[in-house]
């Protein structure tokens, strides 16, 4: 097991906005987060993360409690991509170098150019590589932010909205790299999303949050119009198109 939450309780003054959380994460599975609007979903990773500290709860991390770790630490077992990606006038080979900071002592090692280079190949970045990041479109930042989590050389990926403000192009491609990524790396990922063809498409399993709580987890095979409809509460359809589920509103 990569990942597991237990019990988790966040509160925001003193209004509870997570309650009861428990779930768990496989190795090499994509896990959907899935839910409305200001359901907590950010917040679930913002606690998995420790940017945030829950009321109450565990979360282990390949049998390891992230409380017990330091902040470099936790950087070495889970990498977090925001849904908005900073612009800034750093290279797009040196920010994913920025990365490797967990790992780093006494400055960049071989070992650490070498990462870099492997994952700017593998993930077929080398034109972007030595481009400004605030000369560049979302979805080219949005990958740059992907790579450099993968170099930290997680247990767990974290992705926060990744497909948000980009075109169906640049959508289809940033979950496919995602699913590259799980393919070829020891590494889970837990993606938060509000198109729920697009995760019902890419992701291995889904967790439905529904005021605060889990109202179920399910893999794409157990998703019916019910749940959506009272997950989201409007009344759904679902079609099958090559044995994925789409979900057309009435």
């Amino acid at each position: 097991m990569m990942l597991q939450v237990n019990d988790l309780d966040f509160d925001y003054q003193r209004e509870s906005v997570l309650k009861n959380i428990s779930f768990q994460v496989y190795p090499k599975e994509i896990i959907s987060i899935m839910g409305p609007n200001g359901v907590g979903k950010t917040t679930l990773l913002r606690c998995i993360n420790a940017i945030i500290k829950p009321k109450s709860g565990v979360v282990m991390v390949q049998g390891q409690d992230i409380s017990s770790l330091s902040h470099k630490e936790i950087a070495k077992k889970i990498g977090y991509v925001a849904q908005y990606s900073q612009s800034s006038r750093l290279t797009a080979f040196d920010a994913i170098l920025l990365g490797r900071m967990p790992h780093m002592k006494w400055g960049v090692s071989a070992h650490d150019l070498s990462i870099v280079n492997a994952v700017i190949k593998q993930l077929n970045l080398q034109k972007l590589s030595l481009r400004y990041i605030d000369e560049m479109s979302g979805g080219e930042r949005q990958k740059i932010s992907i790579a450099r989590a993968i170099v930290q050389e997680p247990d767990i990926l974290l992705l926060d909205e990744p497909t948000s403000s980009l075109d169906l192009k640049n959508q289809i491609e940033i979950l496919k790299l995602l699913q590259t990524v799980i393919a070829e790396h020891t590494v889970s990922a837990i993606i938060t999303m509000h198109d729920i063809n697009m995760a019902l498409r890419y992701a291995d399993r889904f967790v439905f949050i529904k005021q605060g709580k889990i109202y179920a987890c399910s893999d794409r095979n157990s998703i019916t119009k019910k749940l959506i409809s009272d997950v989201y509460g409007v009344a759904v359809s679902i079609n099958d198109y090559h044995g994925y589920p789409v979900v057309v509103p009435e």
